[in-house]
């Protein structure tokens, strides 16, 4: 059974259609000036006072040739230039639909990189354009995948490294079965198995399958309670935490354990990048429709061709993240996500290296319009 025939190039069909109008236009001239020619060309000769059968009729003889020469050579020019004009816009617009083809084609292929020239035209520019656009973004879709394969085979071969030391050392006799091999072993499989839970939270976030139990909260009592759950961790390390409220902030609408998580991941981020002796400001801000809670520290800072990447899973930054400073890498993903969910923002802004950081979750207010509720699929 043969296939569907292939539909005619862009370019046949419009020369066909330029050819059909063409034709349209031209029997319709040549009707109307059969039709309201002759009768119009005698009763003028006949007001002209030349009535006289011969006169009328040789008279009627030259304007009936003359008419249709004249008829004929401008029906050809303007037929001509139609299907001349025609083909260089269709040739035109058929090399960029091709080039756009083409480009289309290798990049499902995987060719990432490939882009189009902007035509003069500003229709096809506009598509261009956009397909550029698409372009970049997949091909930024794809290196954040490549890092993240990268970045979580390095994240398992770690602590499997670690573990499978251990089990050669209790083979070899190196160290004797104990609490001291027991802690290691168990301590690599806790830290494999918070990475999967993580994961696994960002995943839920980002697909919409987080159970959130929405209610109204004041915003100052979140901050403290924040505040208070890692207070002690900073009097460890000596690093001064304040909290500052908003006078008559309005109650926000979260789920408040899951905002106490990300209050939580944006304290201990703040705490691993601030030295001793540093500080670590939380500040309540009330606005028209919405809240902000932000964590300002003075420890590191964040350069800034690494801003928009600190939310990414795995990203890593000299002065923003470090593998050995503890946690898998997400908390900062995860809180983007959750943010996200509650129909919030979680912003980063920094000045430079070594002049502190601030991430800001936004969050609207109570009743104001947000995001659907996200629930478990």
């Amino acid at each position: 059974m043969t296939g569907p025939s292939r539909p005619g190039s862009l370019t046949t069909r419009l020369l066909m259609s330029q050819v059909a109008v063409s034709v349209a236009m031209a029997l319709t001239m040549i009707v109307v000036a059969a039709i309201a020619g002759p009768p119009l060309f005698e009763a003028h000769m006949r007001e002209a006072g030349h009535d006289s059968p011969d006169v009328l009729a040789h008279s009627e003889e030259a304007f009936n040739t003359a008419g249709t020469l004249a008829l004929f050579i401008g029906l050809l020019i303007a037929a001509t230039g139609a299907i001349v004009v025609s083909v260089l816009i269709s040739r035109r617009l058929r090399r960029s639909l091709v080039d756009l083809g083409d480009a289309a084609a290798r990049i499902s292929d995987g060719d990432y990189a490939q882009r189009v020239e902007e035509p003069d035209s500003r229709e096809l520019a506009t598509l261009a354009g956009s397909f550029n656009t698409m372009a970049t973004r997949l091909d930024s879709i794809e290196t954040s995948r490549r890092r993240l394969l990268t970045d979580l085979a390095h994240e398992i071969r770690t602590p499997l490294a670690s573990m499978e030391i251990c089990v050669e050392s209790l083979e070899d006799g190196a160290i004797e079965p104990g609490p001291e091999a027991w802690h290691i072993l168990s301590s690599q499989i806790e830290r494999i198995s918070r990475l999967a839970d993580d994961l696994g939270q960002v995943s839920a976030a980002e697909e919409g399958r987080l159970n959130l139990a929405l209610d109204p909260v004041d915003p100052n009592l979140l901050a403290g309670d924040a505040v208070l759950a890692a207070r002690e961790g900073y009097e460890r390390k000596h690093v001064a935490l304040q909290v500052v409220p908003a006078d008559g902030a309005p109650p926000v609408r979260v789920d408040r354990t899951r905002i106490a998580q990300v209050l939580a991941n944006l304290l201990s981020n703040a705490l691993r990048h601030t030295p001793a002796d540093g500080q670590v400001v939380v500040r309540v801000l009330a606005e028209p429709d919405a809240v902000s809670i932000q964590v300002r520290d003075t420890g590191d800072g964040i350069v800034a061709e690494h801003l928009p990447h600190v939310f990414e899973r795995f990203y890593r930054a000299d002065t923003a993240r470090d593998r050995d400073s503890g946690g898998t890498g997400v908390g900062l993903a995860i809180s983007r996500a959750i943010a996200r969910a509650h129909g919030g923002q979680l912003t980063a802004d920094s000045a430079g290296q070594g002049r502190g950081a601030a991430l800001t979750l936004r969050l609207p207010v109570s009743g104001a319009p947000s995001s659907k509720q996200h629930r478990t699929g």
